[in-house]
């Protein structure tokens, strides 16, 4: 056993709480209705992660919560906050003013996701799905302008309209793509203790999903390499919805679905926060075995919860409506046995705390 102090019993404020850090090879869900103080205790929880394991961390991020990762707090424990600074966090941003910046190369993504960003469907489309199936680019040569020329000059019909398609969709104007530059995927693949990929900023509403589909499948490509990773990703309903609502969120759903159903005999293993469980698709829900709950009131989310994990007692779950702010129920593979815990204090800045309202 690892043991991670969280904070202490709720109804024993006098006892720490405390997590197995080694049961983290197991897919966990958390989840908390807003206000719940969901994303400081995940915090909490990765912060002893970090400190107390050799796990590497990778955080999708579409809010900013954990862009301070790496800074703590001026009032933590000196002692932590200098093992803290040794840790070497990176932070990738999709802000264009902050740096380092977050990018994806378009050439490494699949076939099947350049077909979904630029939404081609096989059978539709078949002329210019087969178009791009057979194009020879690589990092090394691929830029935005010669591609685009390259395919306009084609006498090829299929890809001239596979170009005009890349053109009038604006895709290769988005500012998530390297070209020939660096991934956010090859920094992942190092395996620094912890990277924070914030992919809240950009300007299209695709951008943030095909940066986690970059990601997820490079991990996935290289999964025989066994080398684990806990894959962290907040508001995870806007990436693993029951209903996808575009191509980019289907395919980057399935290739949660994958993960859940298969990573864990390769190391990736998936930590999943969210506000409700029914906005989470099923396939990868079912998956999990550790449950972080915080409040929730829901009858509906509840039921959906004590449906999947049947291991927590059904009092304890009844109960979370009376949770107070910072209290979480504790279930599964990494608790002993099912705990109420009263969340401890964050060693380092929050990212994205409330704003509050200014008296007039």
């Amino acid at each position: 056993m690892i043991p991670l102090t969280v904070g202490t019993l709720a109804e024993s404020p006098e006892r720490p709480a405390v997590l197995d850090g080694s049961r983290f090879n197991r897919h966990t869900f958390w989840c908390g209705q807003s206000g719940s103080g969901k994303t400081y205790a995940l915090g909490v929880v990765l912060e002893q992660l970090l400190l107390h394991t050799a796990l590497p961390i990778a955080v999708l991020d579409p809010n900013a919560d954990f862009t301070e990762l790496a800074r703590t707090r001026d009032d933590a424990d000196r002692a932590d906050a200098e093992r803290w600074g040794d840790l070497g966090i990176r932070v990738l941003h999709s802000s264009t003013e902050r740096e380092p910046q977050l990018h994806i190369r378009f050439v490494d993504l699949s076939v099947r996701s350049k077909a979904a960003v630029g939404r081609l469907d096989p059978i539709v489309d078949e002329e210019e799905y087969n178009a791009l199936l057979h194009l020879d680019v690589t990092p090394e040569t691929f830029s935005r302008d010669t591609f685009l020329q390259t395919l306009a000059a084609s006498t090829d019909p299929a890809r001239r309209r596979l170009g005009l398609r890349l053109d009038n969709l604006q895709i290769l104007e988005w500012p998530l793509w390297a070209f020939g530059g660096s991934s956010g995927a090859a920094a992942v693949a190092e395996r620094p203790r912890a990277v924070v990929l914030d992919v809240g900023g950009f300007t299209h509403p695709g951008e943030p999903q095909a940066a986690a589909l970059g990601i997820l499948e490079d991990l996935w490509l290289k999964r025989m390499e066994r080398r684990p990773i806990l894959i962290v990703i907040d508001e995870a309903h806007n990436f693993c919805p029951p209903a996808p609502r575009s191509s980019v969120e289907a395919q980057l759903t399935e290739q949660l679905i994958q993960i859940a159903a298969e990573g864990r005999k390769f190391g990736l293993w998936l930590f999943l926060s969210t506000q409700r469980p029914t906005k989470i698709h099923p396939n990868v829900l079912s998956q999990c075995d550790n449950l972080g709950l915080m409040r929730m009131n829901s009858p509906r989310d509840l039921a959906e919860l004590a449906d999947v994990f049947g291991f927590v007692p059904p009092d304890l779950l009844q109960s979370s409506p009376s949770f107070r702010k910072g209290e979480a129920l504790f279930a599964g593979a990494f608790s002993e046995q099912p705990q109420r815990v009263r969340i401890g204090r964050r060693l380092t800045v929050e990212g994205g705390s409330d704003l509050a309202v200014a008296a007039g």
